[in-house]
């Protein structure tokens, strides 16, 4: 059983981390969040310290330490923004780290951390969970059987978010990286995971709510338009009362992934904890990409 703190405890995507640390028969013993209203905390791990500083945790990390019980695993779901710090933080606590995407926004701290990785002896992973997607391993199955063949690549993402979302710091690009960043980074990786490095960076606007271009890769050419503006939901969604919608085609032929996504985070997590996962090399193209977007 691996001991696991936990950054960004009361934010959206830290459930998942939470879930995927549980199922994995492992166990959170500390979490922190500014947010101090931690209820979710009662139905995985009643018995974790709370923290509402990170001062309290580091020092609660390095009192473990101290005891010979250390902490194995800090899980970071904090802003975009504060990522590196917290992950500087990690490492130097002692800990190796499961970073939720992107794993910074500046590419350039990809090098800082790889640093601190040798210094420490200590790794850095990130979650890029649409890599062990069922059907997109089988499409990047088939593409790579393919030696000779170029693709035609349409990608739409809308996933509806509210006022508040421009105001908080989701909407700041300075802070999250851009919509591109916050809602695309992990659907990027994918892209050139499967069809190869990028050529070509074109955008056609960006927004703060949404964002349009095109990209060349070695074995594609990919539109791609990203939104949470529910106007741009098409009549199917509307229909149907969903509020997210996603689409990806290869040669006019849609790749079904709508399901699939419940257990992707216990099964980064899974694969982590196995010796596999991704490093900080598997993110730099990703966000080197969105970085270009938003210069």
């Amino acid at each position: 059983m691996k001991r696991f703190a936990i950054i960004g405890a009361a934010g959206f995507v830290a459930e998942r981390h939470i879930r995927a640390i549980k199922e994995t028969g492992n166990e959170v013993v500390a979490a922190m969040d500014p947010f101090d209203v931690m209820g979710r905390m009662d139905s995985y791990f009643p018995e974790a310290e709370f923290f509402s500083s990170e001062n309290e945790l580091a020092a609660f990390i390095g009192k473990c330490k101290k005891e010979g019980n250390p902490v194995d695993f800090l899980s970071i779901c904090s802003p975009n923004f504060l990522h590196f710090k917290h992950i500087e933080l990690a490492l130097k606590s002692g800990c190796n780290v499961i970073c939720e995407k992107p794993l910074v926004i500046q590419a350039a701290d990809l090098d800082k951390i790889k640093i601190l990785e040798e210094e420490t002896g200590k790794k850095v992973y990130t979650v890029l969970q649409l890599r062990y997607h069922p059907a997109i391993l089988q499409l990047k199955k088939e593409v790579d059987s393919n030696t000779s063949g170029s693709y035609s690549v349409n990608l739409t993402y809308i996933t509806s978010r509210g006022k508040w979302y421009v105001k908080s710091w989701k909407g700041d690009p300075v802070k999250s990286g851009g919509v591109a960043a916050n809602i695309g980074i992990h659907f990027f990786d994918m892209l050139s995971w499967i069809f190869g490095s990028v050529k070509k960076n074109e955008v056609k606007f960006y927004e703060p709510t949404k964002a349009s271009g095109e990209l060349t890769l070695e074995k594609a050419s990919v539109n791609w338009f990203l939104s949470i503006d529910a106007a741009d939901l098409p009549d199917a969604a509307i229909i149907n009362g969903q509020r997210t919608w996603r689409s990806i085609t290869v040669n006019d032929t849609e790749i079904e992934f709508s399901d699939g996504f419940t257990d992707l985070h216990t099964e980064t997590y899974r694969q982590i904890l196995a010796g596999n996962g991704f490093g900080v090399e598997c993110a730099r193209e990703s966000i080197q990409l969105v970085e270009e977007m938003v210069i």
